[in-house]
């Protein structure tokens, strides 16, 4: 098979042998990928990665211990983790200390023909969700997860900071929740999606509202962001931080504890409440796909993913 390689901010394409699966594990043809963020953040340098990326896909099962399985369309939860720790035990094995995670950390990613990850991370896609749709899983759980971690009152102002891939789902996912979702960001095509979405759009100048929003979500994607969200939040005010991004980024810690502002990280999310919106067709998401390229066209794909305002970019199994 041919998989997709990081090394030294390089994309490559190279040969590789087709995985095999261990015990528990299915082996999956990859249909579709997605291109997200971490995996640019990955060419940047982050985690010191080198090696296979790739943790949005759909794909269908050719191989596993349950026979079941076998000719399924999957999506797969990215964390394998150990089962057997107190974290696993409390059901967030997103958090196992012991984990690899697909793509990212210690197991080969899903930019390739082939993968494998363990039976129990497989979620079944419903028939009326495509492929192009069901890729957007693993971020849509990621939005997700905000209302796991905190407890947002339907009709409340909400302020989403960043039109980006994961900024727009998080503002659908928080719209169907029933907030009043208000959208910052630079890229008025972008920004037309979230307002089709049921958002209130604004274009980000120089400055963001100061001290205006009691809930804010930081989806910008970059450093400076996290200091915009902050200066967005009111006292009390709960911040969400979803950003990843390589590197370390300064914050105005006074103006935190001045205003108790309680910040909190929000990374991976279930699968669960992500399939039911999916199969709901609640979401914009055909919209959200700039572009496709066949798996072999990865190099490019990246190059166009990495452009400011592009949303997602599609690798296409052949």
């Amino acid at each position: 098979m041919i998989g997709v390689h990081i090394e030294d901010g390089e994309v490559s394409v190279r040969k590789a042998r087709r995985p095999r699966r261990k015990r528990g594990e299915a082996l999956i043809r990859l249909r579709v990928g997605g291109i997200c963020n971490t995996d640019l953040e990955l060419q940047r340098g982050y985690y010191g990665f080198a090696g296979r990326p790739g943790h949005e896909f759909a794909g269908e099962v050719v191989s596993a211990g349950d026979p079941a399985w076998v000719g399924r369309r999957v999506v797969g939860e990215i964390n394998r983790a150990c089962g057997k720790c107190d974290w696993c035990k409390r059901g967030l094995g997103r958090h196992c200390p012991h984990r690899t995670v697909l793509g990212i950390a210690g197991h080969p990613g899903a930019f390739a023909g082939y993968l494998t990850l363990p039976v129990e991370n497989l979620h079944r896609i419903p028939a009326s969700v495509p492929d192009e749709e069901a890729v957007f899983a693993e971020p849509i759980a990621a939005a997700c997860e905000i209302l796991d971690q905190v407890r947002i009152p339907k009709g409340v102002p909400v302020a989403v900071l960043g039109d980006g891939k994961l900024g727009l789902l998080v503002g659908q996912v928080l719209a169907a929740h029933g907030a009043d979702v208000r959208q910052f960001g630079r890229h008025r095509a972008n920004l037309a999606i979230a307002e089709a979405a049921g958002a209130k759009v604004e274009i980000v100048g120089r400055e963001t509202p100061a001290a205006k929003f009691d809930w804010v979500v930081d989806a910008t994607g970059s450093k400076e962001g996290l200091g915009a969200a902050i200066r967005m939040t009111r006292p009390r005010g709960v911040l969400v931080l979803k950003s990843t991004v390589h590197g370390k980024a300064a914050i105005d810690a006074a103006r935190v504890v001045v205003d108790e502002i309680t910040l909190v990280g929000s990374r991976c999310g279930r699968f669960v409440p992500a399939l039911r919106l999916l199969k709901q067709g609640r979401l914009r998401l055909r919209e959200m796909i700039d572009s496709r390229f066949p798996l072999p066209e990865a190099p490019r794909a990246f190059r166009r993913a990495s452009k400011r305002g592009v949303l997602k970019v599609l690798l296409e199994a052949a």
